[in-house]
């Protein structure tokens, strides 16, 4: 399937201890790479995420943000009394000093640091949360990803067909343009011949001509033959509708299959396909023995490119 790198996901998991809010936010990059922000309390939760990420993803730069808060009046009965009284027995000694000191409130007990029930969060239950919370967020982030990658797909389509008409263009007034060359070529040799010969070609024999003849018609097709370039293009542009037809089959992807034709990666087919067709363009450009021919090449070149800049955030 056709992904974009670029989107967002969140969830929200309630427990009877609270509730946990998890984002997940993605942009490009040529690997898969993965950046936690959990608080202390849930960092034994990054492991499992992050199973369940590469699983899932096979290249962006993902972040993971991880919230959590207590439910009001969780855990009242976890304050220890001797904790307590050790904490009123320190306050009065500090207002003995300095009397403008106030108590601290219900919340800070239950998290002070030193409160041996403050991080008592369940392991499990809040792991099994994040992973719930994780899923649910995965694919609403897949789903955005699904929608902007048939965007780009799009995209590239209309450019690609822009590239089918510029190749179809040059290989019909192919046999017009070799014509025109011929002509050239043939004044070209008349030119030859009279400027070492001035009477004329009674003065050159047939073997010589024959041999000026061949030369030149050898220059002749290794310039303008583009049949060749024509050809690979139209194979290029086979294979891209391929690579983005596999984005459009219809059905659902199994959870746990990754992005891009045969579990690969169908940005950096793209990318290197693009690569080729850019090829292609160069020779045809360096081929050209016409400004029509040129033109076609630099409107190929340009399409190719904007092609290739909206791969970059394929998956």
């Amino acid at each position: 399937m056709i992904r974009s790198m670029t989107a967002f996901g969140n969830a929200r998991a309630d427990l009877e201890q609270g509730s946990l809010a998890l984002e997940l936010r993605s942009v490009n990059s040529r690997y898969l790479d993965l950046y936690f922000r959990l608080p202390d309390e849930l960092r034994h939760a990054e492991t499992p995420l992050r199973e369940l990420l590469t699983s899932n993803l096979a290249r962006g730069k993902v972040e993971v943000r991880v919230s959590y808060a207590r439910a009001a009046g969780a855990d009242l009965n976890t304050l220890d009394a001797a904790w307590l009284q050790r904490l009123a027995t320190q306050l009065e000694a500090a207002r003995q000093i300095l009397p403008e000191v106030a108590a601290p409130r219900l919340a800070e007990l239950y998290n002070w640091p030193g409160q041996r029930n403050a991080d008592a969060l369940d392991p499990q239950a809040w792991g099994a949360a994040c992973l719930q919370a994780a899923q649910q967020a995965l694919t609403q982030m897949q789903e955005a990803r699904a929608r902007e990658g048939e965007r780009l797909a799009g995209m590239m389509r209309e450019c690609a067909d822009g590239v089918a008409r510029i190749v179809d263009s040059v290989d019909t007034h192919l046999p017009q343009l070799l014509a025109d060359h011929r002509e050239k070529l043939a004044a070209k040799l008349r030119e030859s011949v009279e400027a070492a010969f001035p009477g004329g070609f009674a003065h050159i024999s047939g073997p010589e001509l024959s041999e000026r003849l061949a030369h030149e018609a050898n220059l002749f097709a290794l310039r303008i033959d583009v049949a060749e370039e024509l050809s690979r293009l139209r194979s290029h542009l086979e294979e891209l509708r391929h690579l983005l037809g596999a984005g459009s089959g219809g059905g659902k992807q199994p959870a746990g299959k990754r992005g891009g034709p045969a579990g690969g990666s169908a940005g950096k087919r793209l990318d290197f396909l693009f690569q080729e067709m850019n090829r292609e363009a160069n020779t045809l450009g360096s081929k050209a023995g016409s400004m029509e021919v040129t033109r076609a090449a630099m409107d190929l070149k340009l399409l190719i490119e904007q092609m290739r800049e909206q791969a970059q955030n394929i998956e």
